[in-house]
């Protein structure tokens, strides 16, 4: 791959001939605090290109949400610190200075975040802030930028959008917030829409609803998307490939229909465990013992050992004191970390956790 020229910001861009649209290679993040060195993310690496949907699974504190912060750089001005490689469309992010970072976000790369009650500002109306993004990347008067916002919330489902462009965020309903959110984030039609937990505190109905809304606008504008979640439901329906993580690193990833048909971690296998069946009659819903480790004080080792039931399958104490290498298994692409052998998990699965799903 020839070298391209340098910017008048100094950085040297890679084409994109030849590389994801999105690589994320060996991705670190830490934060210092009082009680010592938060390890949040931890060699993290995949890829993506424009048109997929990647899932990014795990729960609480396993870097997930961290990780799409990064992406948007949102980290920059912080504390922080940050290592590795983050590739979008030939630019390198993580030493990109702010100022440019800022002329990305919302026009290459944009995000629906968690709780959009807190994410949009109480005191602007939501036709304001929606417009304020798009005239900040674009050339265009005040009214063009009204049309564009109330185009987009009618193409979301707002009700009387030319009349809700003039209410206040807790005018809205959670799904109508969250609507006008996934409006915000597409205002300048972003090549790359990350999505941190979309459906959050939504009712089931409203959530197909997201879901659908998501699939549609992606067919129409071919975004790549990254879904950030703890639902595997919601994988199920939005991605082609995913990524489980547990205490910072990837535990297991592949194509959706590999990790949910083919898992091969004991992480992946509580999860999809855990997940109501409604067939399950008065059976209690089976969860993975223990809590997700402190990411000050990681276990050494596999992160996971401390909770793994399947930790006797490996000789002597390996899995306490080496962590497992993220190894491709004979499925092309799916790839998994965990010190038990390959055809031992297989045959794991296959007899105890498979006949229990």
């Amino acid at each position: 791959m020839s070298t391209a020229a340098s910017t008048e910001s100094g950085r040297t861009p890679v084409p994109a001939t030849g590389r994801a649209f999105l690589e994320v290679d060996d991705l670190r993040v830490r934060f210092p605090t009082d009680d010592g060195l938060v390890r949040a993310v931890n060699g993290l690496s995949f890829s993506l290109q424009q048109g997929e949907t990647l899932g990014i699974v795990g729960e609480s504190g396993s870097g997930k949400s961290v990780t799409s912060l990064a992406i948007m750089g949102l980290h920059k001005g912080t504390r922080a610190q940050i290592e590795g490689k983050i590739w979008l469309d030939g630019d390198e992010l993580v030493s990109m200075k702010l100022e440019e970072m800022r002329r990305l976000r919302g026009s290459k790369v944009s995000m629906i975040f968690q709780d959009p009650l807190s994410a949009m500002h109480p005191f602007y109306r939501v036709g304001d802030q929606l417009t304020e993004a798009y005239l900040v990347h674009n050339d265009v008067s005040k009214a063009v930028a009204k049309k564009r916002a109330i185009d987009l919330l009618d193409r979301v489902g707002i009700p009387s959008p030319a009349t809700r462009f003039h209410d206040y965020p807790h005018q809205f309903s959670g799904g109508m917030r969250q609507r006008a959110m996934i409006a915000m984030a597409l205002m300048c039609d972003p090549r790359l829409l990350i999505a941190d937990e979309p459906t959050t505190a939504l009712d089931v109905t409203v959530q197909a609803q997201i879901l659908d809304l998501m699939n549609d606008l992606q067919k129409e504008f071919n975004s790549a998307i990254i879904i950030i979640t703890h639902d595997l439901g919601v994988v199920a329906q939005m991605a082609e490939k995913l990524v489980v993580m547990y205490g910072g690193r990837v535990v297991e990833s592949g194509s959706v229909r590999d990790i949910f048909y083919r898992p091969e971690h004991p992480y992946t296998w509580g999860l999809l465990g855990s997940i109501p069946r409604i067939s399950g009659g008065g059976d209690r819903l089976k969860s993975i013992k223990g809590s997700p480790p402190s990411l000050i004080n990681l276990p050494t080792g596999c992160p996971f050992h401390p909770r793994c039931e399947f930790r006797d399958k490996v000789d002597g104490d390996t899995c306490v004191t080496e962590v497992p290498e993220l190894l491709q298994v004979e499925t092309g692409g799916h790839s998994v970390r965990c010190h038990i052998a390959s055809p031992e998990r297989q045959r794991l699965f296959t007899e105890q956790i498979k006949p229990a799903l």
